[in-house]
């Protein structure tokens, strides 16, 4: 790996058994520092609060940049994982279960029982990756609008996460989707060049956010899915989907502002 500079991470190799899947992805760990740059992991306070961070990373070959404990299992992340792809059969399942994987049912919808879980791993002060874009990019695209369910454990978690935006570029080369003739590599591709941005963290003022969102007009016309209210703010369902998207909002655009600075970056 090459150096790092005011948290931007060039050049990480890729190595056997790194994930095959870009997202965009939401991590959140217990800690008491902001991680500003890839080599603030070791600093981290073991009884602070949870830290979201939201990346567009490959899991679990981008926790491999230098300066990161990837090697204590109790530092390590829990990532919210496909079930129809990491947890298609027991030997699959046995596997990813060691790796800290948390199975996700596609449409399953934000308070599924695999997001009690997931809410779990922050309760207990855990550090949490999921992909709230929710799918594959592989493409230089803006960052596409992204899913409620990175808000909803931000909402529901007992302590605040923070949210620590990261964006990268190149895993595309390592498990390119359309290589030998419109399929993946049998394995990532070696002595491709990947760079890491880092951003500022983001905190959310979550008691002012839900006394926003408990003054939002009801729209009788709107399609409800059942929610359960949220205790103790008492968030009906339409309060709910108000806050999500608004969150989501500002995640995202926080995310595009580090994609453009790391194609600006990489081209100086």
């Amino acid at each position: 790996m090459s150096s790092r500079t005011s948290g931007f991470v060039q050049g990480a190799d890729p190595c056997p058994g790194s994930g095959c899947f870009e997202f965009d992805v939401l991590t959140l760990m217990r800690s008491g520092n902001h991680l500003l740059d890839a080599g603030a992991a070791e600093d981290r306070d073991l009884h602070g609060r949870p830290v979201c961070l939201s990346s567009r990373v490959d899991d679990p070959l981008m926790w491999g940049f230098k300066g990161f404990p990837t090697s204590d299992a109790m530092l390590g992340r829990w990532v919210l994982t496909a079930e129809d792809i990491c947890f298609r059969n027991v030997v699959m399942s046995y596997v990813f279960r060691l790796g800290k994987c948390v199975p996700i049912t596609r449409g399953g919808g934000i308070y599924q029982e695999h997001m009690n879980e997931a809410l779990d791993v922050l309760v207990n002060g855990g550090w949490l990756h999921s992909f709230p874009e929710g799918k594959i990019a592989q493409d230089d695209q803006p960052i596409r609008r992204l899913k409620w369910g990175t808000p909803s454990l931000i909402v529901r978690a007992p302590i605040t996460p923070i949210v620590l935006p990261i964006v990268h570029s190149g895993f595309e080369k390592v498990m390119p989707e359309n290589l030998f003739f419109g399929r993946r590599p049998p394995v990532p591709l070696w002595g491709k060049k990947i760079d890491i941005i880092i951003g500022e963290p983001i905190e959310f003022d979550m008691a002012s956010l839900k006394q926003e969102a408990a003054m939002v007009p009801h729209d009788p016309s709107s399609v409800r899915k059942g929610w359960p209210t949220i205790t103790p703010g008492g968030l009906d369902e339409a309060a709910q989907r108000w806050l999500y998207q608004k969150m989501s909002d500002k995640i995202q655009s926080v995310m595009e502002r580090l994609r453009k600075k790391l194609l600006n970056l990489k081209q100086h």
